[in-house]
Parts: C-alpha cells; sequence; structure tokens
C-alpha cells in the first residue's frame, strides 16, 4: 500500500500552512486577555479575529487527513512505533482543538489544528519514506514509459504517412531496444537507470520525429500563428537534438577519437548557425532565424548519424 501523491501533497500544503498559522496565533493565544464575565462561546467567537467558516473548513479537511486518508491508511498498515505515536498525537491535538472551539475560543482552536496537521505530516514522513520514495519513482517511470510509446507509435505512424523514410524502421527498433532495457531494470528495482534509459528513448523518438517532419507538409500543418511561433518550434527542435547527443553520443566518441573529431566539427557548425539565428530572431528576422536553425540541426543530426544512432531525414 502506498501513500497516494495527492495525499502526501495536500499534507506538506497543510504542514506550510500550519507553519504560518502556529507563528500568528500563538502570540495571539498568549496575548489575549481574560474573557469577561458572563460572557458567552457565542459572543466570544464574534469578539476574534479568526473566520469561524474557514476554522470549520479546515477541521474538516484536517479531520478526513487523521482518519480517512490513504496517509493515514498507510501509517496504520506500517505498523510504525514512532509513525503511529505521532498519528495518535495528531488527533489528540486535533480533539482539543474541537474542545477550544466549541467554548469560542477560536484563537487557541486554530493553533490547536495547526499543530495537529504538521503532527500528522511528522507522522507521514515517519511511515517508510524510503518506501514512498520508491513508489513514486516507479510512478513516474511508468508514467514516461507510456508517453515514450506514444511518441514510438507517432514516430511509426509518421514514417508509414511518408513512406521510405531512410533509417526511420532502424531508428524504431533502437528505440525498442532502449524500452525493452528500461523496463528490464525497471523490474530488477534499479529505477535510476531505469528513467536514464528511458529517457535516451525519450529524445531519440522526438528527435526522430522532428526530423520526419523538417521541410515537410507535416510541419505545415502544425499551422503556425506566426513566424515567431515557427522559430521557437525549430529552437526546441535544436534543444531535442543538442540533449540527443549528449545523452547517446558523447560517451561514444570519447571513446573514438576520429569520431571525436568528426563530431566536434558538426557541433561547432551547429553552434555558429544556432547564435546567428538567435541574432537574426533578436533583430525581428525570424524567417530568417527558422532557416539558420534548420541548418544548425541538420549539422546536429550528422554528429548523431556519425555516432552510429539512426536519426530519420
Amino acid at each position: 500500500m502506498s501513500i497516494k501523491l495527492a495525499i502526501a501533497g495536500h499534507a506538506v500544503a497543510l504542514a506550510l500552512a500550519a507553519g504560518s498559522a502556529i507563528a500568528a496565533e500563538g502570540g495571539a493565544a498568549t496575548d489575549a486577555a481574560p474573557a469577561p464575565a458572563g460572557s458567552t462561546a457565542a459572543s466570544r467567537m464574534q469578539a476574534q479575529g479568526v473566520d469561524t467558516a474557514q476554522l470549520e473548513k479546515r477541521f474538516v479537511s484536517v479531520g478526513t487527513l487523521l482518519t480517512t486518508s490513504s496517509a493515514a491508511k498507510q501509517i496504520e498498515a506500517t505498523g510504525d512505533p514512532e509513525s503511529l505515536k505521532r498519528h495518535a498525537d495528531a488527533k489528540l491535538l486535533y480533539d482539543q482543538a474541537k474542545t477550544a472551539f466549541a467554548a469560542g475560543d477560536l484563537n487557541s482552536a486554530s493553533r490547536l489544528l495547526s499543530e495537529a496537521s504538521v503532527t500528522m505530516f511528522s507522522a507521514v514522513r515517519t511511515a517508510a519514506p524510503e518506501r514512498i520514495s520508491n513508489q513514486k519513482a516507479k510512478t513516474d517511470f511508468d508514467n514516461k514509459l507510456e508517453s515514450v510509446k506514444a511518441l514510438l507509435a507517432a514516430q511509426k505512424r509518421i514514417s508509414e504517412e511518408k513512406g521510405n523514410v531512410a533509417n526511420a524502421a532502424d531508428s524504431a527498433r533502437q528505440i525498442e531496444q532502449l524500452l525493452a532495457d528500461a523496463q528490464a531494470k525497471a523490474d530488477a528495482k534499479q529505477l535510476t537507470e531505469a528513467r536514464a534509459t528511458l529517457e535516451r528513448a525519450y529524445l531519440m523518438a522526438k528527435a526522430s520525429i522532428s526530423s520526419m517532419r523538417t521541410g515537410d507538409t507535416l510541419v505545415r500543418s502544425l499551422n503556425f500563428a506566426s513566424k515567431e511561433e515557427e522559430y521557437h518550434y525549430e529552437l526546441d527542435r535544436n534543444d531535442t537534438h543538442q540533449m540527443l547527443i549528449k545523452v547517446l553520443v558523447e560517451e561514444k566518441a570519447q571513446a573514438n577519437p576520429s569520431m571525436d573529431e568528426r563530431m566536434k566539427a558538426f557541433l561547432e557548425r551547429a553552434g555558429q548557425l544556432r547564435g546567428q539565428a538567435e541574432s537574426s530572431a533578436s533583430r525581428g528576422d525570424y524567417g530568417g532565424a527558422i532557416q539558420l536553425l534548420e541548418t544548425s540541426t541538420a549539422e546536429l543530426v550528422k554528429a548523431i548519424r556519425n555516432a552510429g544512432i539512426y536519426i530519420p531525414g
């Protein structure tokens, strides 16, 4: 059983809010003058600055967190003594807050409610933090895996639509191999390594798609609202190829001096063209900047292919 991210985020928000509330309300509770003789709970509520309606909503929210939330269930399931103790302390503070509220002491009720939230959050953090972290990493991996699979499907579809795209099939096979490697690492609980491999597959799929779209009507079908918008699209495409070089090519090039020299030439040319493109864009010449970026990206593609990575186009 795992703590859902929504509940964990809720607990964080409550804890952050509680810190401010404790600082602000602690002094108010300490400095408050004694209630005049004969005053009622209702009259004391009216005399205090705490919003009763908002406080009632906080009671509902914190009550849910303490009793029926996934966080509360996780704490009970782990059976961790320290977590269970802090959970019990949080419930006690909550009950004290209700007692203060019933007596019309809104400042004390608000302060105690904040302390209950902070204590509950402490209990959550104590309850198997490593397990929570691992579950989040697994969830992140699964989400990213689905994204890459969707990109791979799009890559194959675009390749079929265009027909006879050089290296498209080889690129798809490399992506599939990376996905298989990532899944194997994830199954072996090597989530950090699995995520890194998945990131390589993601960049390769993204670069493959953008390369097939270059100079094609598929780009025009994106219906850019302006040349500036198209410029930013090409800028992102250029960034993607640079990232792909960083995660896939640099290591290969360092192990092969002759490859490294050839790649440096491509990268220097690509960098010069990118600089010229950015200069043109700063002058408002987005049309010229787009052409320069396309040429820069083409140089990056040459560097990638030089390292044996298949990029269509």
